[in-house]
């Protein structure tokens, strides 16, 4: 039998039951509080933990391109941990983890009143007051620096098991056809987590402190668990799954088995070097590297462009936020594009997702427009991100569910990590790059009353002075001080803006820079059945 037979076999069992989109809920839940645990920092550090430690937009770069190569590590060992483990005991530790992470952020005010000071009993409100009266700013910078750190790679390690797992328990649980369906479910998760973050981080961090909004989201994973242990099992065994939801579910065992070539799976382990033998693994890797990057720095930046752009600060700026992500919810019409290729167009379940992932390649272009047209309005890249968000969402379920089109069962978890890995060496290199361009064109290129502002103050061009000279003007760091400027009646042009025109700029190409290398790499759709 061809493939195209084989397709057509598939289309030819009809659905029947239910339960496989309660497990996919659960995934969409344990997404929704993974991204949830991953804004907490980016919503709170300019407005609540930035005063308090004098952070720069460089120490943040610092912070998130360290996680995103920490979760880009974790994402190589986590696949195949998820595999060793199998998918329940897998997950579990995944979020325990990723929890426990996720409430360490809070005591990090304490530790470094701890490590600088020896006060160490003294409680979220006592530390600030005790930081407060550390004359050596570079120490304080450095050890919190270092703790927050700690706790992004705690928090790193048990993120890294969502994705892989949750991919591996769709393969489980839905035919090839349906999976870029049920994985922009879960993967809108993503979406709905970054968007209830701007509506209840900040007011939970202004009313409580921003140390209790890390441990009150935190704590959510810890519910989730009690569900996954009573929820699944693998469907051939679980009682809620009926026989013929059980025989749709595993149609593509049938219909792959007819294809020329096939062997059947009979290994249950997957060396690491082998996967690096097929032209698959590396589109799969090359289309993460490229994109997943985009998505880190709209999730980890836009609070920040807001404040430094148009001057919010995060309670501002939570409808916006709310807004955008809402806007990105659109991308669950990414999972259903590919399906309509496939049912209405004949496709393979390969190429119907690459016709579909061209088509979203390309509404990341319209990040070209965002910066030349915010002058209009903060609605205008507001929107736009907003789009670009949805084309990657609605890219990033395609891309995952390419893995199992192509891959055996016993080594999605692996691919996916090898994909997550070099995603995450992406997401290092824009969220660090970021941070160091945006704290060069702020210092550079920013203008006072059309001055030069080095020029107009040059005790700003050396560390040492800079930190006496913001300090004598009771304000944190640069930032402040233009901000200081601009409500003081001086005509204040932002070098940043201008920082942020050069990233969107890179990542409005990416995506189709993502699809021509791996439909280079894979022109047409080739299972690997000698795994």
């Amino acid at each position: 039998m061809n493939q195209t037979e084989a397709v057509t076999t598939n289309q030819s069992v009809q659905a029947s039951g239910k339960y496989r989109w309660s497990i996919c809920a659960l995934l969409f839940f344990a997404t929704t509080i993974n991204y949830l645990d991953r804004q907490v920092l980016s919503l709170t550090w300019k407005d609540f933990i930035a005063p308090e430690f004098h952070w720069t937009n460089s120490d943040y770069g610092d912070i998130t391109a360290l996680f995103s190569i920490f979760y880009a590590v974790s994402l190589l060992f986590a696949g195949r941990f998820v595999d060793w483990l199998d998918t329940k005991r897998g997950f579990l530790w995944a979020i325990g983890i990723w929890s426990i992470g996720a409430c360490l952020h809070a005591f990090c005010g304490i530790a470094t009143s701890g490590i600088i000071t020896g006060d160490w009993f003294v409680g979220f409100h006592g530390s600030k007051e005790v930081i407060s009266t550390v004359q050596d700013t570079a120490l304080v910078i450095n050890v919190s620096v270092a703790l927050f750190i700690f706790a992004r790679f705690v928090l790193a390690v048990g993120e890294a098991g969502n994705f892989p797992a949750a991919i591996k328990t769709t393969a489980e649980y839905f035919p090839k056809k349906d999976r870029a369906f049920a994985t922009s479910i879960f993967n809108a998760g993503a979406t709905v987590g970054a968007l209830a973050a701007p509506v209840s981080i900040p007011f939970i961090a202004k009313s409580f402190g921003w140390e209790m909004s890390f441990i009150i989201i935190g704590a959510l994973g810890f519910v989730w668990m009690g569900f996954w242990m009573f929820m699944y099992d693998k469907p051939e065994r679980h009682s809620k799954v009926s026989p013929e939801e059980l025989a749709y579910i595993q149609q593509d065992d049938i219909a792959d088995s007819k294809i020329a070539g096939f062997v059947k799976d009979t290994s249950s382990k997957v060396a690491l070097k082998d996967c690096f033998k097929y032209k698959q693994t590396w589109a799969f890797a090359f289309g993460k590297f490229m994109t997943d990057g985009v998505w880190w720095f709209f999730l980890f930046w836009t609070p920040a462009y807001l404040s430094s752009v148009y001057g919010m600060d995060s309670t501002q700026a939570a409808f916006p936020l709310f807004v955008l992500y809402m806007i990105t919810l659109l991308s669950i019409i990414g999972g259903w594009l590919p399906t309509y290729f496939v049912d209405k167009k004949g496709m393979n379940p390969y190429e119907g997702r690459m016709r579909s992932m061209l088509i979203f390649a390309f509404f990341p272009l319209l990040a070209l427009a965002a910066q030349p047209l915010g002058y209009i309005s903060y609605w205008v890249p507001v929107i736009i991100i907003g789009i670009a968000g949805a084309a990657h969402q609605s890219w990033s379920a395609n891309i995952f569910t390419t893995v199992g089109d192509m891959f055996p069962k016993k080594a999605i978890a692996t691919i996916t990590g090898i994909g997550g890995l070099a995603g995450g060496i992406g997401s290092t290199l824009i969220n660090k790059g970021s941070g160091v361009l945006f704290d060069f064109t702020q210092r550079n290129w920013s203008t006072i009353n059309g001055q030069p502002l080095l020029e107009k103050y040059p005790q700003l061009q050396n560390a040492a002075t800079e930190k006496a000279f913001l300090a004598e003007r009771g304000v944190a760091n640069l930032e402040e001080f233009l901000k200081s400027l601009t409500t003081a009646g001086e005509t204040v042009a932002n070098g940043i803006n201008s920082g942020y025109m050069i990233i969107f700029s890179i990542c409005a190409v990416c995506y189709l820079t993502g699809w021509i290398v791996m439909k280079t790499l894979v022109p047409k759709y080739r299972p690997i059945t000698d795994l």
